[in-house]
């Protein structure tokens, strides 16, 4: 098992200062290409976007793709109603199909999927260790997921500030903050990824960190890859 640290951010990454309340840019977009350079963009392959509500992730990594099916997956049957409508939009919607579904028990054949991604959602599963074990079991081998959360590595950095006050500014209570950063510590997803018997993984990033961080952006990650037979 191995534990990876967020590269810094290079000179000239920061951006100008803007408005409070600004328009933010799409986080998915950047997220995506993280994914992708962590999974690669072979052909043909099956994608499964865990806890997709309104699709962002999934259909920002299908305009990415070079081509391959998404799997959208969330419980709640109307977000999946809007991620269609929005596949349609986006001219995608050949590629897509909408399962309804919770991590802990994935309506899905083992060793099914290619690529299993998650941005936001690993927070609010009910048992998240189970969910992993799901992962896990339909993962074909030689397949790869990435689960945790972040606004991705390019993302502007006065975007990340902008968004990590939006942030402070919802917190119920110093409560509500302290359980938040617990819940995206490296430590955290390292005992998870322990529990549901992962044979190996990496976490990437290192979570709740201020918004001068260069590495806020990343966020936090699960990576995994399950190897094949012949390479185990």
């Amino acid at each position: 098992m191995t534990a990876g640290r967020a590269s810094r951010a290079q000179p000239g990454e920061h951006r100008a200062e803007k408005a409070p309340n600004a328009e933010l840019p799409d986080y998915y977009q950047t997220v995506a290409e993280d994914v992708i350079a962590f999974c690669g963009d072979q052909g043909g392959r099956v994608w499964i976007d865990l806890g997709t509500g309104p699709g962002g992730l999934g259909l920002a990594l299908l305009e990415k793709a070079s081509d391959g099916a998404m799997v959208l997956m969330d419980p709640n049957a109307d977000a999946l109603r809007r991620a269609l409508d929005a596949a349609r939009r986006h001219g995608v919607g050949s590629r897509v199909v909408a399962v309804i579904g919770s991590a802990e028990s994935i309506p899905l054949p083992d060793e099914s999927v290619d690529v299993v991604v998650s941005r936001g959602s690993f927070y609010f599963w009910r048992d998240r260790a189970q969910g992993l074990r799901e992962i896990w079991r339909i993962l074909r081998p030689g397949g790869r997921a990435m689960i945790g959360g972040g606004l991705g590595s390019a993302y502007p950095q006065w975007a990340r500030q902008e968004f990590i006050r939006r942030r402070r500014e919802s917190a119920k209570s110093p409560e509500e903050a302290r359980k938040f950063a617990e819940a995206r510590s490296p430590e955290t997803f390292r005992r998870l990824a322990i529990e549901a018997g992962l044979p190996s993984f990496e976490v990437v990033g290192e979570g709740g960190l201020t918004a001068d961080d260069p590495n806020t952006g990343i966020g936090i990650w699960l990576r995994f890859t399950k190897e094949a037979a012949n390479d185990a």
